[in-house]
């Protein structure tokens, strides 16, 4: 079996490993797509807290189940399935509280410790595997995983009828937000993005105000303003739109010692809110509900998919911020571009 792995920082190498074998509780996957996203540049740069090398990539996943360890009774083998791949330790306070993304010892599946998708097969606990209707388009499925995330952050944010939302980033997890603004009650929603052919995206799943500069639009303030990039720049220009009284929220990944200024006078004296949003929080089951809904629009959104053998020209398209989502498909024997 063939996997990617990152063996250090910054260094990545094509393995053959012995087929993985599921243990109790686990299932066996064989991969049929998982998404590139920000998270797996950081990995692989060395900035997400926690990695341990060496690590086979890959969190945003779907696939067919191949084999059931002992104990697993709730899918079968020819199963289509997404994954959810944050793993915690149950027995911490924050799991016992509830808030289990902010386990001390969480573990995301090709993110800190254990390892992902970017394999031809893997093997996955069953409490994170969660079937799909037969119909629904397994490729377009491993959008379920970012969509979980984006829900988790809706969740922390007002949600309030009639509010104005801007969202900078027009990549997958800004698209994502922006289109699941309305479904929270925005009455507009603004994305802001500097290349215009994610712009363009933008378009094609449905957001009307779309800008290269939040100076561009009719509005000057926003009820809740969302930074999807990471970008200290973005924030940075982010937060002064803030409505008083609203709120703005960290989404994108920055990197970890990254820090940015703001005027504490200012979040004091309008009671603005700022809020972070950590990875899925019993959302992924609502995920996979909300994407057989359609809640998203996801053919515009997936333009290329690369083997295994082209995962480094994947990772370099990704950093030029050239096409739209890039999805790994380890069982394909060539690469493909669906939009240009």
């Amino acid at each position: 079996m063939r996997a990617v792995v990152f063996e250090s920082e910054g260094r990545l190498a094509l393995q053959e490993r012995v087929d993985p074998v599921p243990g109790y509780k686990e299932v066996l996957i064989e991969t049929a797509a998982v998404g590139i996203c920000g998270t797996d540049i950081h990995v692989f740069d060395g900035e997400f807290e926690g990695t341990v090398y060496p690590l086979v990539p890959g969190h945003e996943a779907t696939g067919t189940v191949v084999a059931l360890g002992e104990g697993v009774s709730s899918v079968a083998v020819g199963d289509h399935v997404a994954v959810n791949p944050s793993t915690v330790c149950g027995e911490c306070e924050f799991c016992l509280n509830g808030k289990q993304n902010l386990c001390r010892s969480w573990n995301g599946l090709g993110v800190v410790a254990s390892d992902g998708a970017a394999q031809e097969r893997f093997t996955a606990p069953i409490a994170n595997v969660f079937k799909l209707k037969p119909e629904t388009d397994l490729f377009q499925a491993a959008l379920i995983e970012p969509l979980a995330c984006a829900i988790r952050g809706w969740d922390v944010l007002p949600r309030r009828l009639g509010d104005h939302v801007l969202v900078y980033g027009s990549g997958t997890m800004g698209l994502i937000m922006a289109q699941l603004a309305p479904r929270t009650g925005a009455a507009s929603v603004s994305i802001i993005d500097i290349n215009e052919q994610r712009l363009q995206t933008a378009a094609e799943v449905g957001i009307e105000h779309r800008f290269t500069n939040a100076d561009e639009a009719d509005r000057k303030v926003w009820d809740v303003v969302i930074d999807c990039t990471g970008s200290i720049r973005a924030i940075e220009d982010g937060l002064p739109r803030v409505k008083a009284g609203g709120t703005f929220q960290h989404f994108g990944v920055a990197p970890a010692e990254a820090s940015a200024k703001y005027l504490p006078f200012r979040i004091y004296r309008d009671e603005v809110s700022i809020v972070g949003t950590m990875a899925v929080l019993n959302s992924f089951g609502r995920a996979v509900e909300m994407f057989e809904a359609g809640a998203l629009t996801p053919e515009p959104m997936i333009s290329h998919s690369f083997t295994l053998d082209d995962y480094s020209q994947a990772l370099d398209m990704f950093r030029e911020g050239t096409g739209r989502k890039l999805q790994i498909r380890p069982n394909d024997t060539e690469s493909r571009a669906f939009l240009s």
